[in-house]
């Protein structure tokens, strides 16, 4: 028997503080095959975050040349600051079989299954909008304001969850995660991703 496996592109979106960058660095660790496309932005990174591995750090002047180059598969002002991923790091590890992952927000998420209706979308859910409150205070890494503005932007992405393929809620850390690798495994399994030949 031969098999050929395709890469899938796989968006994860959901509000701030939901817990989305745990669960895909948890994914990340047990599937080898998944790959973390890494967003332009340019927002100041945040303490321990590095340059071309959490995000391309790039200046206003640096995006609106990306811009214009349309280099961009999908492009979104979250927070008050611009964020970016770059088509050529995601076509590139496609191509080779990878499974490229996409962390981003609803507006670009929307964008990336509008242009690749083959991807797969899955939408992080807090337990309760209190909850979200409650671990976006324990971050400690915005002001009250900042904290506010995405409590009311978190109340809007929930009412775009139709548009995504799955759903997870994040109330326990560990069957969340597990969620996330199930359905991943079962995506590869997609006749439109494996190619079987068997054997005479």
């Amino acid at each position: 028997m031969n098999e050929k496996l395709t890469g899938m592109l796989l968006v994860i979106s959901g509000p701030s503080g939901v817990g989305k960058g745990t669960m895909v660095k948890e994914l990340m660790s047990r599937d080898p095959s998944v790959v973390f496309s890494v967003s332009a932005t340019t927002r100041a990174p945040r303490e321990g975050e590095v340059d071309h591995k959490d995000y391309h750090f790039v200046t206003e002047a640096e995006y609106d040349r990306l811009l214009e180059e349309d280099a961009f598969l999908e492009h979104a002002t979250v927070h008050a600051h611009r964020y970016g991923t770059l088509k050529s790091e995601v076509e590139e590890r496609i191509a080779r079989g990878q499974n490229v992952l996409l962390d981003i927000d609803t507006q670009g998420a929307l964008q990336v299954m509008e242009k690749a209706p083959d991807a797969v979308s899955v939408f992080i859910l807090p337990p309760s909008f209190r909850e979200l409150e409650r671990r976006l205070r324990g971050r400690q890494t915005e002001a009250e304001a900042d904290i506010q503005r995405r409590l009311a932007n978190a109340r809007h992405e929930v009412l775009l969850l139709p548009r995504y393929t799955y759903a997870i809620v994040n109330d326990d850390l560990g069957r969340a995660c597990d969620t996330l690798e199930h359905i991943v495994r079962a995506e590869k399994q997609r006749t439109q991703r494996l190619s079987i030949q068997l054997d005479e």
